[in-house]
């Protein structure tokens, strides 16, 4: 299994990779920069940042009081390769033909790359199929030298970054930046590792600026998004200090954090709530699974490794999905989800090919069928009794 394998090279390597570092350039006045190497509004948001995240919600708010069309939000979460399923859920949904128009998307992780086609519509199907399932990921985990183990990642970003310099072009910059003179938004969570916070990232602000400076950073948050801290090295962000100098942050997988980034923390933390919001809809893609298969643990150290951080992980997302629930309730919404069954065989880190397509073939299936989502009720947040080695049936919501 690969995740073992992953954990005993981490393991074993812990002293080595604790001389690994990353250089940084030193700290620079701002009115000392190149002209354009900022962006003339700051595209990110704090999850605190209360005003900032109110004018979201406000706009939000006034597209659903125009005319009688539901309006949606679309979650996707990270998962590594398992995002070969989410993409083929976005495709099959096309073809069933009533995939809405979401009014936000936002992506984490590997849900951070699909999040642009997704926002786009079902025009993009064919690129977002051909990202997941053509083979541009294979070779995705090749292997540094020995040497190259003094590095902050034991896998080379080579494969990764040509991967998003090849999907995300001034064409698909344009086309978001319209989206986003709409009144849409699409959202990307990072992780800042010098602050612990997580970083909202407005992608429409920099498509809107459509310059190469706002294509470069652009690109640089899509590859931090998913950039799996200790498999791939963190990505350099340049930010803006309260004193005014600016200086390069250490970013990564935004599912360090967040497994998904729906409703924000602050919102929901606050308890009030937003009257305008009744009537609309979560949708949440989960590129793994709700809940961990009854197994016995071999007690070796990659065993014990692996096994706690999934149990880690699920147990965050399953926090996470109650979360979201309560201020559903609150607030009138709806929410449905989506995840890899439990007897589908699925690794976040086996980018084979075959295995990618045999995912987003379940997937597509499912969305066409209208088996693929499911209500978020307890059921779903809970973890699954040890008799529970396979799910309860899913029954799709009305109207999927």
């Amino acid at each position: 299994m690969k995740q073992i394998r992953i954990a005993l090279i981490a393991s074993s390597l812990l002293i080595l990779s604790a001389c690994a570092t990353v250089d940084r350039a030193p700290e620079i006045a701002l009115h000392e920069l190149e002209r354009g190497l900022v962006a003339t509004q700051d595209p990110r948001i704090s999850p605190n940042d209360q005003a900032r995240l109110d004018r979201i919600a406000e706009d939000f708010r006034r597209r659903l009081t125009r005319g009688d069309q539901r309006r949606s939000i679309l979650a996707l979460s990270g998962g590594g390769a398992n995002g070969a399923y989410g993409a083929g859920m976005l495709v099959g949904w096309s073809q069933r033909g009533d995939r809405p128009e979401f009014d936000i998307v936002t992506g984490v992780s590997t849900g951070a790359l699909a999040a642009p086609y997704a926002f786009l519509g079902s025009d993009w199907d064919d690129e977002l199929a051909a990202a997941y399932s053509e083979g541009h990921t294979e070779g995705l985990l090749s292997w540094r030298s020995f040497a190259a183990f003094l590095s902050p990642g034991l896998y080379s970003p080579r494969t990764l970054e040509a991967l998003v310099e090849e999907h995300v072009t001034p064409a698909l910059l344009t086309e978001i930046a319209q989206a986003t003179r709409e009144g849409r938004r699409l959202l990307v969570a990072t992780t800042n590792l010098d602050s612990g916070e997580t970083v909202i990232w407005d992608m429409g602000l920099l498509a809107e600026a459509g310059d190469e400076n706002a294509l470069r950073l652009f690109r640089q948050v899509l590859l931090a998004s998913a950039s799996i801290p200790g498999v791939f090295p963190p990505v350099l962000i340049a930010g803006v200090t309260e004193s005014g100098t600016v200086q390069q942050e250490l970013h990564v997988d935004g599912g360090v954090n967040t497994p998904f980034l729906g409703v924000p923390e602050g919102m929901i933390l606050s308890g009030e709530t937003l009257p305008g919001w009744r009537g609309s809809e979560l949708f949440i893609i989960v590129n793994g699974k709700l809940g961990l298969s009854r197994r016995q643990t071999r007690g070796s150290l990659p065993s014990v490794f692996a096994r706690s951080y999934q149990s880690m992980t699920q147990s965050l997302l399953r926090t996470s999905l109650a979360a979201q629930g309560a201020f559903a309730r609150r607030n009138g919404m709806r929410i449905s989800v989506a995840a890899i069954p439990q007897e589908v065989e699925a690794s976040a880190l086996d980018f084979d090919q075959d295995a990618m397509k045999a995912l987003f073939e379940e997937g597509r299936r499912r969305a066409v069928s209208g088996n693929g989502w499911v209500p978020l009720d307890a059921e779903v947040v809970e973890p699954p009794s040890p008799q529970d080695a396979e799910p309860a049936a899913e029954a799709a919501p009305d109207g999927r």
